[in-house]
Formats: structure tokens, sequence, C-alpha cells
């Protein structure tokens, strides 16, 4: 026996099918959302290597890059963090985010001066990433760093912020 569907059927079972079809696309992005939230909380930061020592000579600036630890196959070369070294001594370090204080531009060394200079807003630090002069409420933000089997290794992750790396906290050492 064949059963007669009437337009009013078929167009119900229709509208049903495409509203599914819309919220499960919608869901996607707000179920991968959520998720990434758990993501973040089991291992955001990681201990990710610079390079060996030989790279960074004593009193000397370089600018450096690290793979951010979470970077996903499609991030491309914005996974690529840039940071700048300064070599203290054979065993000390401070490594700094290479983001102005002030608004994020990316500062540059200037080894004739000694300086850190932001293009944005004329914003200066010395060579320890102490503020020298400028609209910059602070100095520049600096990686947590250790050294490991002549592997010079920050914790990376997260852009170092006061949220994560209060001023009061020294963000260099061997932690």
């Amino acid at each position: 026996m064949s059963e007669h569907v009437s337009r009013r059927t078929a167009l119900a079972k229709l509208g049903v099918l495409l509203n599914a079809a819309v919220a499960a696309i919608l869901a996607v992005p707000v179920i991968g959302y959520l998720l990434s939230a758990i993501e973040r909380k089991r291992g955001y930061t990681a201990w990710v290597g610079l390079g060996p020592l030989s790279q960074f000579p004593q009193g000397q600036t370089r600018l450096a890059s690290f793979k951010n630890p979470l970077r996903r196959p499609w991030d491309g070369q914005t996974a690529d963090i840039p940071c700048w070294v300064r070599c203290v001594d054979s065993q000390n370090f401070q490594v700094f985010a290479i983001n102005c204080a002030h608004l994020g531009c990316p500062v540059r060394w200037f080894p004739q001066s000694q300086l850190f200079m932001c293009p944005c807003h004329g914003g200066i630090y010395y060579a320890d990433g102490s503020r020298a002069a400028g609209p910059p409420p602070r100095g520049l933000f600096q990686y947590p760093y250790k050294v490991e089997k002549d592997q010079l290794l920050i914790k990376a992750g997260e852009l170092p912020t006061l949220a994560t790396y209060p001023a009061t906290q020294s963000a260099g050492g061997n932690s």
C-alpha cells in the first residue's frame, strides 16, 4: 500500500531537517570554544627551547623565536613567536617579550645606543628591559627561563602580562 504524503507534511519534515542542519553547524564552533578552555587549563604553558647557549654571546642581545606550544597545522608562520634574549653572563639571561608594554607594538633593539625602542609611540627601554621614556607604564615583560643541558628554555604558551607575571615578581631566574 502506498500512502500519500501531503505537501504540508513534506514541508514540515523538510523544515525540521533544515533546522537540525543549521543547529549542528552552529553547535560545532560553540562546542570547540567550550572544549578549548579545558585544553588551555591542562597544558597551555610549556618549556620550549630557544637554542644552545652558544647562540647568545655574553653581553649581547639577540632576537630569537620559538614555536607556540599550542600551534595548529593551519597557524603557519604565526606560530613562530619572536623574543629578545639578553645574555648577562654564561648562566644568567633576560628573555623579553617583543611587545611594548604600552600597546603591544614590536620593539626593536638598537645595539649602538643599548636601547629597545618602540616605533609606534616612542616608548624607550634600557638594555635590562626597564622603562626609560615614553608612554609605556612599565618595563618590558619577561619570560621565565631555565638552562638545561646547554640549552636555553623559556616558559611559553601565553603572552607575559601583568596578570601572569606581576611586576613585583622576578620573571627572570632559574624557576
